[in-house]
């Protein structure tokens, strides 16, 4: 829906148009706030300040020409001037600071309010709740850790309905100053500031202050904080709400409070408080799973000491015999089975029957946090009057209504509409931006197989640095094997490669998403976290999938080993397997990301904030305004919560997509989230100035990603126990492999495992190619590898043996029945638990009604009353009609 804000800005100022709202504004001296800092009015007093816009004023300016200066002034004056014409009052005032600062104060009469209220579909209240709430039975618990319901009052429950000015009456208006709370001032101020236009170019409108403070006209705009957030306001009628969130939610001491939602909703807006109430939830449920996860690693810790294979690694009788074979060309060299004994000790507690037990644990977890979350947000949406929002209230995007040149026919109404862009338009936006989306995809791809060639090379140089001889009993050998060096020396320049390119990507993801040009904020939004999400998960997953499904399957055997490219040999795993790999590159890097974006979040702003308060403090010992405080703050950035939700959500990826190869992944996260919460509130509430309140719904489409997450978890964690750890094969070894028809022993056992599962190789079969230079010592004329072939001699010598098929058929089977049963018992808990509570639908069935009978209640009233006198008016007239004439 197109707008009708303001008459051409030309014939505006030739004609010099008054609503009866302007009110032209005159500047203001600095010291005209009456020295009190903490003052949210006009010089007056009276006035609320609803918004600030600050501009360098041109006639002080000396860093462009001048020329370009009166463009700039005469765009501001002009968009001013429609700002009043569109009844917004303003006032300005310099800087105390800095004299070439101007702050322009703007403030919303009732009038205008109550007018665009009606416009965005704005629900305000009509009445007291009336209905009961049964409390919790564990409300004597969580009232250990609430905020004290003294320092922070519970919000007062209203049934609420879209504003209509006609039907005033009826909702519940007390005092018209406080009807309309700051937050939802603040909205509708920046709605209008949004819309109206500053120029006309080539009959093309332009308009709304991002465009101008995108050109430089203006450097800010925001609304204020009504505090400092160190001590209250020193005006009684102020309410000094940020001062109690930092108090009672940013502060460190509060860090096993739970959150004052309501609170936080009533100062932030919807939109930061759904954010705040999902990650408190995750975290909440993150509880649950780092439990049990800490459970299954103390159960590898208590058992490692019982894990027979790394006995026999370790045993210099049986691992100090056996000879592994060169795992690279030429500069590798033979080495000893017993230099990876520390390697398997580690494995021992992460490969283990407990490790089974968590991975299907976290995937009926997921299901039960995505469930529950969505009860929860059910509540959240009726609590905070969210329900109706996206059909009621979101306005189209100004960006979009200023493209908007094509007319067409819509189906529906049948009535002529204008769009940006016709079907054939829209289409070919679509294929671009779907174009460059998988261009950048294959990028990153490209990136990852360069890092795998530099494993590969490097692993090269390596082996030949950190030769491993048979006899060798240097300690550094224990822990610093080729494929430790290489594994960490990778993981740590693909951290980097994937933080540049998230820097250059976030970019491109932005501008493809203008160029695409949703119709709505929401749309934009969802549009824009699919690119970003769509890249993060390649750029962050595809070296962990890697490693993972791809390392050490196809290298073949020492006499024919598989090549990348033609030239380099691919990686083997050492002969516990990958997974103590895939735990190292997933501890750098969402430890790496954890600390990079605790540095890009909280300690850049911190530090430029202190930097420019250390120059205003040399500058200037003068009483400095509220407005001029703020505007000192960090801008929040226009994606807003974006990189939050983006930053959990790799995190949830983490632990759920490969928390089979790291049980403690749910308790580091658990760690790591506590902080966050506070951090993020710390960050808002004293480091950045205060964001625009904004209305949502949910939490947008970061719920399907994670539904889909859920669902690959599944499969991954699946794949992980199948192919990158060593249970099946043991499993398959025990209870078929370590008895007669196969084995030797009388009873299931795992002795002997290791001599079973390592292949024997002839070192004459070498090809002259990847013969080892080194000498071989010794009159053995055998190594061993990690495989199920048959040996030398052999009439099928080299090729698969039986253990190979048996454990392939396992494997596949185990995937097919824990996907399957995990899949089943995730279908029963979806269909157990609705997406919304009885109590909820009940609440918001009682609510329609009451507002349905209060706003229609006057209205049937008066067509009553006016009826009954029609009625009795046509009654007499009939009465007269057939009354006799004598009479």
């Amino acid at each position: 829906m197109l707008l009708p804000m303001t008459k051409a800005t030309t014939l505006f100022l030739k004609k010099k148009i008054r609503s009866k709202y302007y009110c032209p504004y005159v500047m203001q001296r600095p010291a005209d706030f009456d020295n009190k800092p903490d003052s949210l009015f006009f010089s007056d007093g009276q006035r609320r300040i609803d918004f600030v816009l600050v501009y360098e004023d041109e006639t002080k300016k000396m860093t462009h020409k001048r020329i370009d200066r009166k463009k700039q002034k005469r765009k501001r004056q002009v968009y001013e001037s429609n700002l009043i014409n569109n009844g917004l009052q303003l006032e300005a005032t310099r800087s105390v600071l800095d004299e070439k600062l101007v702050f322009v104060k703007v403030h919303a009469p009732w009038e205008v309010l109550c007018t665009y209220a009606e416009v965005m579909h704005i629900k305000l209240p009509l009445q007291p709740d009336d209905l009961k709430t049964r409390e919790s039975a564990f409300n004597w618990f969580t009232s250990l850790f609430r905020v004290d319901e003294n320092i922070i009052k519970p919000e007062q429950e209203f049934f609420t309905a879209p504003f209509e000015k006609e039907h005033l009456s009826n909702f519940y208006i007390q005092d018209k100053d406080t009807f309309f709370n700051p937050a939802t001032r603040s909205r509708i101020v920046h709605f209008i500031l949004s819309r109206v236009e500053y120029a006309t170019k080539n009959n093309v409108k332009k308009f709304g202050i991002n465009k101008l403070l995108d050109s430089g006209i203006y450097k800010a705009a925001f609304p204020l904080h009504d505090s400092s957030f160190r001590h209250p306001s020193t005006d009684p009628a102020c309410p000094s709400e940020r001062y109690l969130l930092y108090r009672e939610w940013a502060h460190p001491k509060n860090i096993f409070k739970l959150q004052p939602l309501d609170f936080i909703r009533k100062y932030y807006g919807e939109k930061i408080g759904i954010y705040f109430a999902w990650l408190g939830f995750y975290t909440n449920m993150l509880i649950v799973a780092a439990f049990v996860g800490v459970g299954c690693f103390l159960y590898g810790c208590l058992t490692k000491d019982n894990c027979t294979w790394s006995q026999e690694v370790c045993d210099p009788n049986i691992g100090g015999n056996i000879i592994m074979c060169p795992q690279c060309d030429k500069v590798c060299t033979y080495w000893n089975l017993t230099s990876t004994c520390e390697s398997s000790k580690k494995l021992c507690i992460f490969d283990s029957f407990g490790t089974l037990v968590f991975a299907v644990f976290m995937g009926i977890w997921v299901t039960l946090f995505l469930e529950f979350w969505k009860r929860r947000q059910a509540e959240l949406e009726y609590e905070w009057d969210t329900v109706e929002y996206l059909e009621q209230e979101e306005q189209v995007r100004p960006e979009y209504e200023a493209q908007c040149t094509h007319v067409v026919m819509n189906e529906i109404t049948q009535q002529e509409e204008h769009v940006p862009y016709t079907a054939c338009g829209k289409c070919i936006r679509m294929t671009f931006c779907a174009s460059a989306v998988f261009f950048w995809i294959l990028l990153i791809i490209a990136s990852v197989i360069g890092i795998i060639v530099y494993r590969l090379s490097v692993f090269l140089v390596f082996s030949a640095t950190l030769s491993r001889h048979i006899n060798g009993t240097q300690a550094i050998h224990k822990y610093l094997t080729p494929q430790t060096a290489t594994s960490v020396t990778a993981s740590l320049i693909s951290f980097v490669v994937i933080m540049v390119l998230n820097i250059i990507y976030e970019k491109v993801a932005i501008l493809i998403t203008d160029f695409e040009l949703p119709r709505t904020q929401t749309d934009y939004e969802n549009s824009l976290t699919t690119k970003m999400f769509l890249f993060q998960f390649v750029n962050y997953y595809s070296s962990c999938f890697y490693i993972a499904f791809f390392k050490g399957k196809f290298v073949g055997h020492p006499g024919n080993p598989v090549y990348w490219l033609g030239k380099y040999r691919n990686e083997e795993c050492d002969p516990g397997g990958c997974l103590l790999e895939l735990t190292t590159q997933l501890a750098i890097i969402v430890g790496g990301k954890a600390i990079w974006n605790n540095i890009q979040e909280v300690l850049l702003p911190w530090v430029k904030n202190l930097i420019g308060r250390y120059c205003a403090d040399a500058r200037s010992e003068k009483i400095v305004p509220r407005w001029e405080h703020d505007y000192h703050l960090q801008p929040i950035g226009k994606l807003g919560l974006f990189y939050e939700y983006l930053e959990m959500v790799i995190q949830f990826g983490f632990v759920t997509l490969f928390v089979a190869s790291f049980p403690l992944a749910p308790l580091l996260a658990l760690f790591n989230n506590m902080l966050e919460i506070r951090l993020d509130a710390w960050k808002l509430t004293t480091q950045f100035r205060r964001m625009v309140p904004q209305k949502a719904q949910d939490i947008g489409a970061w719920q399907p990603i994670m539904q889909g997450i859920a669902i690959l978890a599944v499969v991954t964690n699946a794949m992980i126990i199948a192919f990158t750890s060593d249970m099946i094969p043991r499993l398959v070894y025990y209870w078929s492999f370590s008895v007669p028809p196969y084995g030797s022993h009388s009873s299931h056992t795992m002795k002997g495992y290791i001599n079973n599962t390592l292949s024997v190789f002839n070192i004459s079969d070498f090809r002259n190619a990847s013969k080892p230079s080194s000498p071989w010592f010794g009159n053995q004329t055998t190594c061993r590898y990690r495989d199920f072939r048959y040996p030398p001699g052999h009439q099928h010598q080299y090729e698969h043996n039986i253990y190979y098929w048996h454990v392939i058929a396992a494997k596949l089977a185990f995937i097919i029945v824990m996907e399957h049963v995990i899949y089943f018992v995730k279908f029963i808990i979806s269909y157990i638990i609705p997406d919304v509570s009885q109590k909820t639908k009940s609440k918001v069935k009682r609510e329609k009604y009451l507002t349905q009978k209060l706003l229609h209640e006057n209205d049937l009233k008066v067509v009553k009353k006016t009826m009954g006198k029609i009625a009795d008016k046509i009654i007499k007239g009939v009465d007269s009609t057939f009354r006799p004439k004598s009479e």
